[in-house]
């Protein structure tokens, strides 16, 4: 796990500033503490931050073949690198290092820009081939490791795995992008192309990008696809699902500094973790995180867990004095990002690192599994629309029941009512917001179709025409997994400089999954069948069973106790109200309501104060963003 970022000058040549390079070197030092490089060609700067987990003393970056014409810098792992490195060998490659950075260097001088095809693991890497002029950028397939890019003046190409390091260069402009505004509102989130700066945009999982002197061409190299295998029976797919899981979970486990879990007691990372002990026979150490409030409380789960595993257990309390985190958060996210999951997941991160540099997750499991109650309720709808056709009286009964009902019903029968496709984007887009009540709050008519790139995943994914489940799991796969989940966890973990790896997300893994009969996802009401029936030959019943908790925090309570003077500010004083983004009566509505009980308006005020705090930081300063002193790895 390292940063990577550089600059191509396509149009002119002109040469790469030595101290940009090293500036944007700098502003990720955290995600790569152990060591940092850079390489100059004609028009090219590249840069790398390196956090060393293979061949701790060979593996420095940027890397060559073995005439110095090609040149990459590389974040992630290849986990299939033995198996490239023979094969390459007998090709006749000569390696000079144990690192699976140089496998990607040989690769391409054989397969070209289709190296991508033959990669297994998390990446986002950049190859200067010096002989064609050309730089070749590529980001894994599911998009855990990230990848930023702006084109400036159609002459000259910046990038870098996060983006702070772009806003090194100052002829980069800062303008808020007022789609991604509208998007954040709704999701807390800013899907992906786009970012909230106007002109920088995220680069897709899945997709390569080639810059020449004839420009910038972006293309996608890989997809999911929906063949479903209706000849499997229950037990044959639980048993190819646990053996699968379980070389994956050992391919994995390639490293040679120390290496741990996630562990919250929950069914994926129970799972993963009693994966381990089934090919860990030495010691095993697993970290969580609990919370004074009971109800959000999951460690004696874990405990349980680990008890079971015999795994080397540590815990951290996350207290309510977290108001200290703020610059932290704002910085290491760049843009506004309000899943508030952020903070439980810097502590379990913080934890582990104290222990490992490396550490395993179950993140993917309700993606690929139907975790989440949208995918038991879009499919009950679905099933709904199906019996009895678009019934439009539906959508006008919804709009004449009282406030308090409208968000548990109002939205299932308008749902009803609408395409498959709007009634999935639907449930992403009306989390916080009903459409009307958006509408109240934004100071300025929306025009932006926010919901469209969700529809479109929908109708084009790889699946039959009346499979809604999974063109709903291709959809989470292509958005939330991504510019949420997968994000909240590269820079929570890459901010104590950890690395992440989520077994459940490997390619052949998703690729299975996508061969399962929906029905073995989703069985009635019951989330997750089949990863529970694998799971059960490890994890007991009474953990596969229970209630679905995930990282909750007691924002509600929080906001109206320790954090209500500093969210108070940052929602309604002089310097946000002044921007003109809100209507000032709706957020004093929003407040009041908040701190009388009345509604729980945490999640919605709570997006709003990070927004404010990301906008002093990174549009009201001009300066280019360094971390916050606090936060700085000694390197």
């Amino acid at each position: 796990m390292c940063g990577i970022a550089g600059k191509f000058n396509f149009g002119d040549n002109a040469p790469v500033s030595r101290e940009l390079i090293a500036r944007m070197n700098v502003a990720q030092a955290h995600r790569g503490p152990d060591g940092s490089g850079e390489y100059f060609d004609r028009g090219v700067g590249l840069a790398h931050r390196r956090l060393s987990i293979l061949d701790v003393e060979g593996g420095r970056q940027p890397m060559t073949n073995e005439d110095n014409t090609i040149w990459i810098v590389f974040n992630g792992e290849i986990y299939n690198f033995p198996e490239l490195r023979n094969r390459l060998e007998a090709k006749g490659h000569k390696f000079r290092s144990h690192c699976d950075t140089e496998a990607i260097v040989h690769l391409y001088e054989d397969l070209g820009e289709n190296c991508v095809d033959d990669l297994r693991g998390m990446f986002a890497f950049a190859i200067w081939d010096s002989r064609a002029e050309k730089l070749f950028i590529a980001r894994d397939r599911l998009g855990i490791k990230p990848l930023h890019y702006a084109v400036l003046g159609g002459r000259s190409l910046v990038f870098g795995s996060e983006i702070k390091a772009i806003l090194q260069d100052e002829t980069v402009p800062r303008r808020v992008n007022p789609d991604a505004l509208s998007e954040y509102i709704s999701l807390l989130y800013v899907p992906d192309p786009g970012t909230m700066f106007d002109g920088i945009q995220k680069l897709p999982p899945a997709h390569a990008l080639t810059c020449d002197r004839n420009g910038v061409r972006v293309r996608q190299y890989w997809d999911v696809h929906y063949n479903v295998n209706e000849s499997l029976t229950e037990e044959q797919a639980a048993a190819q699902l646990f053996d699968l899981l379980k070389g994956t979970v050992k391919n994995h486990l390639l490293s040679d500094v120390p290496l741990g879990a996630f562990l919250s007691g929950g069914v994926d990372s129970s799972a993963i973790v009693g994966l381990m002990r089934e090919v860990i026979t030495g010691k095993l150490v697993t970290s969580s995180i609990g919370f004074e409030e009971e109800a959000y409380n999951e460690l004696p789960y874990a405990r349980q867990m680990a008890e079971r595993f015999r795994s080397e257990h540590h815990e951290h309390v996350v207290h309510a004095d977290i108001e200290h985190l703020f610059p932290l958060i704002v910085w290491s996210f760049d843009e506004p990002f309000a899943d508030s999951s952020a903070i439980p997941t810097y502590y379990v991160s913080k934890t582990a690192r104290e222990h490992v540099t490396v550490a395993l997750s179950g993140d993917g499991g309700d993606e690929l599994f139907a975790g989440y109650s949208r995918f038991r309720l879009g499919q009950l709808e679905h099933r709904l629309r199906r019996a009895l056709g678009p019934l439009r009286f539906l959508g006008a009964m919804a709009r004449v029941l009282p406030d308090d009902a409208r968000f548990k019903a109002k939205n299932s029968l308008e749902s009803i009512t609408r395409t498959p496709d709007d009634a999935c984007a639907r449930k992403h887009f009306l989390y916080l917001y009903t459409e009307e009540a958006k509408r109240h709050l934004m100071a300025q008519p929306e025009t932006h179709d926010y919901a469209a790139k969700f529809r479109a995943l929908y109708r084009n994914a790889h699946a039959a025409p009346d499979d809604w489940l999974n063109r709903a799991l291709y959809v989470d796969l292509k958005t939330y997994l991504v510019d949420d989940i997968l994000t909240k966890v590269d820079r929570m973990s890459m901010a104590v400089s950890l690395e992440t790896r989520p077994p459940l997300l490997d390619h052949k893994v998703v690729e299975f999954v996508a061969t399962l009969p929906p029905r073995f996802k989703l069985k009635g009401f019951e989330s997750k069948y089949i990863l529970k029936k694998a799971a059960s030959r490890l994890v007991p019943q009474e953990i596969l069973s229970r209630k679905k908790q995930g990282f909750r925090l007691p924002i509600a309570e929080w906001l109206r106790s320790q954090l209500r003077e500093t969210a108070e500010d940052l929602l309604l004083g002089p310097t946000a109200t002044r921007r003109g983004y809100f209507k000032k009566s709706e957020l004093e509505t929003l407040w009041r309501d908040h701190l009388s009980g009345h509604r729980d308006n945490a999640h919605q005020i709570w997006s709003l104060i990070l927004l404010e705090l990301w906008h002093r930081k990174y549009i009201d300063d001009s300066r280019p963003p360094i971390a916050p002193k606090s936060f700085l790895p000694n390197c």
